[in-house]
């Protein structure tokens, strides 16, 4: 059965919900300014520094040989942005394939609210969330973990047969990368819930010796988004 080379999955840089988030944490606001879609939530400022860095620093050092051949981004605005801010920053002229089974898992009637925000609007989700675990809880109107699996499984087969021997760059989300890491790497539901979040603008690369035997070669490094 054909396969890939190598797949590399890069979650987006710092979005303006990202950072809107940690502010209202840290000072126990609501966050302000975000879009009414998740799907539209851009990069923010050092998001796109992050993303630029991603390809001065590290795309644009690869060898020849080690370059991706392909570049398939979450439809999400935050993805798109990283993926083609990078390639510009490499200059890199590579196709650009946008799957919507990248995109950030659906979060239904809890989209862009944040942890105390659900508990305060939402009290019988958070603890209906926190008894069930991420692994099957659904929000209404959303996704479990084990929905964007089975997307994600979709994808990671049809990559293999559509990109067979080549490199592939992926930009995504910190829901999606999870769950092409447990699809590649068999992970059970407690190696899931110990997984940290792959951080923004964080690299994370699989060379494969057919489909189903991978090897975990850069896990979220983040070394080019030094200085």
């Amino acid at each position: 059965m054909p396969f890939l080379a190598e797949l590399t999955v890069v979650r987006h840089g710092e979005s303006l919900a990202n950072a809107a988030f940690a502010e209202a944490e840290a000072h126990g606001h609501d966050p302000q300014g975000l879009p009414a879609r998740d799907a539209d939530v851009p990069l923010s400022g050092r998001g796109e520094k992050q993303a630029r860095r991603l390809g001065e620093n590290w795309l644009a050092r690869l060898p020849a040989a080690g370059r991706p051949g392909a570049v398939v981004v979450s439809p999400y605005v935050r993805a798109g942005q990283t993926a083609r801010t990078a390639l510009a920053a490499a200059r890199l002229d590579l196709p650009l394939y946008v799957d919507e089974r990248l995109r950030d898992r659906e979060m239904g009637v809890l989209e862009l609210l944040t942890p105390a925000q659900i508990r305060r609007r939402f009290p019988e989700e958070a603890e209906r969330r926190a008894r069930t675990g991420e692994l099957y809880y659904r929000a209404p109107g959303g996704e479990s973990w084990a929905d964007v699996a089975l997307r994600t499984r979709s994808l990671l087969t049809d990559l293999h047969g559509r990109h067979a021997g080549e490199r592939v760059l992926v930009v995504a989300h910190d829901a999606t990368l999870l769950l092409l890491r447990t699809v590649i790497d068999g992970l059970d539901e407690a190696a899931m819930h110990a997984t940290p979040p792959a951080r923004n603008a964080a690299v994370t690369r699989w060379v494969f010796q057919d489909r189903f035997t991978s090897r975990l070669v850069d896990d979220d490094e983040v070394g080019h988004l030094a200085g």
